[in-house]
């Protein structure tokens, strides 16, 4: 006899985009398939087999030009068929335990948003001090009442003054890198989208500030946030942001220098 069993699906649409991310997206796929009947991937100009790998799923793929993150992550949620967005990255998934209680949520407040815990892992090494750890951002929220800011990097959400927000129980599990190169890689193109926005906002990076802020976040995120508890995968974080942070400043000189010189 068939089996009459209905399958509740949450009326929220979970929302990636992406851009080369052929050895990540089909695992973060895998994960989420069964939370919802509306998976949109945005995918930004991908050169590595992402969309092949992505028509491989049930999920809607688009192609969009890249507008910085927050400006194209709020083009592609308009392609969303539910006004509830869940905001993903294509290197996150969700746990079991957030999985059963998305399936929870009533959603019939537009001015609640639902921040979750992540769990950050370097290669397979989860991190729970440093900069990784204690995550927490809001990730599912209503686009009618809320949109992501307009900056190329660090992009916020902008959120209604009346704005109620709730927490889940649950992870969101993030891999912050495949290998070192990948990690390397990632950082850079921060660099250069976090230089950009500092020359936007008319910011000043001096020969000082180039020369000790990286060694400012190495300690605070190695020794302040704790980063030297997770051992060498720590130890390895703290370098990274410390290289980011180098690269940053030195790429929004290059830049400034650049724009006076065009005076």
């Amino acid at each position: 006899m068939p089996s009459t069993e209905i399958i509740f699906m949450p009326a929220f649409s979970i929302v990636i985009i992406c851009k080369n991310e052929a050895d990540i997206i089909g695992r973060s796929l895998d994960g989420l398939l069964g939370i919802t009947d509306d998976i949109i991937v945005y995918d930004n100009g991908s050169t590595d087999g992402t969309p092949d790998i992505v028509k491989n799923y049930p999920v809607r793929l688009y192609n969009g030009k890249w507008e910085g993150f927050g400006n194209t992550k709020n083009a592609a949620n308009e392609l969303a068929k539910y006004d509830w967005i869940l905001s993903l990255d294509a290197d996150e998934t969700l746990d079991d335990e957030l999985k059963r209680n998305l399936k929870q949520l009533p959603l019939n407040q537009d001015i609640e948003v639902f921040r979750f815990s992540f769990l950050n892992f370097l290669g397979d090494r989860p991190l729970r001090y440093g900069d990784w750890g204690n995550d927490k951002h809001i990730r599912l929220f209503n686009r009618k009442k809320v949109s992501w800011d307009r900056e190329a990097v660090h992009e916020k959400l902008l959120l209604p003054e009346q704005a109620v927000i709730k927490n889940v129980e649950g992870k969101i599990l993030h891999c912050t890198w495949r290998n070192k190169a990948d990690y390397k890689n990632k950082m850079e193109r921060y660099a250069e989208l976090g230089a950009k926005k500092y020359l936007k906002q008319g910011k000043h990076g001096g020969r000082l500030r180039q020369i000790f802020s990286p060694s400012i976040a190495f300690i605070k995120s190695y020794l302040l946030k704790l980063g030297f508890l997770d051992g060498k995968a720590g130890f390895t974080c703290a370098g990274m942001m410390a290289y980011y942070t180098k690269r940053k400043y030195e790429l929004f000189r290059k830049l400034k220098m650049e724009q006076e010189a065009r005076k």
